[in-house]
């Protein structure tokens, strides 16, 4: 059974310093609880879900929300979206449905087991539906673009760096000087998917 568990390696660090700091910090932690088997813990992490989700769906909905805008982009998106995530996808599909109102078929959503995110924009660019096409990749974590933009084969995605997610201030000062990115806020995420 789950419980709560505290450390005190993060202690008096802002949410930027830990989402800075996340590499160093995630280790220790682990090391401190004596936990080492990430399939375990995802595994456990999607068992208290489920069972959350199976027992209260009203309350799990009510604690999780998209950024303002997002749903209506989705809703009203005249562009064919996929949606790459590394949450597990029974998860995603029940956001996106319950939350925003928007079912995105199965065969359209990679999640947690799909591989990594580089390797789903090369089989998504390769699908011959898709070429001729302009393709587009918004993520929130900035490691995931400098990956992107590491692989010649992926040249032809237009990049985004979200100002909203798991990134930070001096991340998307860094993303601005890389050319190949361009930080968006949700109004023109918005505008994108018309």
């Amino acid at each position: 059974m789950p419980s709560i568990r505290k450390s005190s390696v993060a202690e008096g660090l802002t949410v930027d310093g830990i989402l800075e700091s996340w590499g160093k910090i995630k280790p220790v932690i682990m090391e401190a609880w004596d936990e080492d088997d990430k399939d375990a813990l995802i595994h456990l992490f999607g068992k208290v879900r489920d069972d959350w989700i199976n027992n209260d769906l009203t309350a799990w909905i009510g604690a999780n929300r998209f950024y303002p805008g997002v749903s209506d982009a989705l809703k009203f998106s005249s562009s064919k979206i996929y949606i790459v995530t590394t949450k597990q996808g029974r998860f995603a599909e029940a956001l996106l449905r319950e939350i925003a109102g928007v079912i995105i078929p199965p065969e359209r959503i990679y999640a947690l087991g799909s591989g990594p995110k580089v390797e789903v924009l090369k089989l998504l660019q390769n699908k011959p539906e898709h070429q001729g096409l302009k393709l587009h990749f918004v993520e929130d974590r900035l490691a995931t673009l400098k990956n992107v933009i590491k692989e010649p084969e992926l040249d032809k995605w237009n990049l985004y760096l979200s100002n909203w997610g798991y990134n930070t201030e001096k991340e998307r000062a860094e993303a601005e000087s890389i050319p190949r990115i361009q930080v968006i806020e949700l109004s023109t995420f918005s505008n994108k998917l018309k």
